[in-house]
């Protein structure tokens, strides 16, 4: 397939690009940055230039390709409702023109939030309420009927890999900046993780043979205690591990502070049975483990 790839040299997306060619796809690559087009060049795509703001690169990109990976998203918190306006007009926008042709449609979403307190599994529906980025879930869902096989592939809170970046990434530094590897309560809120490259797979294996209409669990783990988390990173920076009362939160953890406390387990059985999909690589503690999270900045 000519799969066109927003988000293409992003954290996700720099696994999926060489995932995809390895697999005998070509890949034409969003790049709005002079270093991100260089990046994808360097991996072997082809390089479109926009952002998710350009609706024409994005149309033209769509129509160009046998199949679309939508992993990019402003990742501003201060402005996220915003950022969620703008994703969902850049899905709606794709999928108008892949309407009618039964071409793929894969996008990232998450798992945090769907189902709070209890094992969220692929057949939940989540609360509208609790993130503006679930109607564009809603919204690439509905495009099943109208002649595109679409999916959303809902991913861990923990994505992690050797390339020490994302909430885990965060949780390090922070530790680092406090001086104390903290948790909220007693820690035993579970985050569901899933490392980057087993995550890469399920994108490439979602793209070729997910059923329109999909929900999927990018999860190799269904829940790891943050207080388990934490200690690990305390060892590792030989910073003491502490609790921080959930009022303390915000001002603790910034951003992460309103919801680094969910406790949000999640299963991925009906992923691996629809899909064949089974995760291979390093667990998170095991990661975490391996030492690179925990480099000199």
């Amino acid at each position: 397939m000519r799969v066109f790839v927003t988000g293409a040299s992003g954290f996700i997306g720099s696994a999926v690009v060489p995932e995809l060619l390895d697999a005998g796809h070509e890949v034409v690559g969003l790049a709005r940055s002079d270093a991100s087009a260089e990046a994808l060049a360097k991996a072997g795509a082809q390089v479109r230039r926009g952002d998710l703001e350009d609706l024409d690169s994005l149309r033209a990109g769509a129509a160009d390709s046998d199949g679309v990976i939508h992993l990019a998203f402003i990742h501003d918190f201060t402005q996220y409702p915003r950022a969620a306006e703008i994703d969902l007009l850049a899905i709606e926008t794709i999928g108008a023109e892949l309407k009618g042709s039964d071409r793929p449609f894969v996008i990232a979403s998450g798992t945090l939030g769907v189902a709070p307190g209890r094992l969220a599994t692929e057949r939940d529906v989540p609360d509208a309420t609790v993130s503006p980025r679930i109607t564009a879930a809603t919204t690439t869902l509905a495009l099943a009927e109208q002649g595109v096989r679409s999916s959303v592939l809902r991913l861990a809170p923990s994505v992690h890999s050797e390339l020490k970046t994302g909430f885990v990434g965060y949780l390090v530094d922070l530790a680092r900046q406090k001086g104390v590897a903290g948790y909220v309560g007693d820690g035993a809120n579970r985050w569901n993780a899933v490392h980057q490259l087993d995550a890469a797979r399920l994108f490439r294996l979602a793209l070729e043979k997910a059923p329109a209409g999909s929900v999927l669990h990018g999860v190799g783990e269904e829940g790891v205690p943050l207080r388990e988390v934490a200690e690990v990173i305390g060892r590792r920076l030989g910073v003491p591990t502490g609790s921080i009362a959930p009022e303390d939160a915000i001002e603790h953890f910034a951003w992460m502070g309103t919801f680094i406390g969910l406790d949000a387990p999640a299963s991925n059985q009906l992923t691996r049975e629809l899909l064949g999909w089974e995760p291979t690589h390093l667990t998170l503690l095991e990661d975490l483990e391996q030492g690179h999270y925990f480099d000199t900045p």
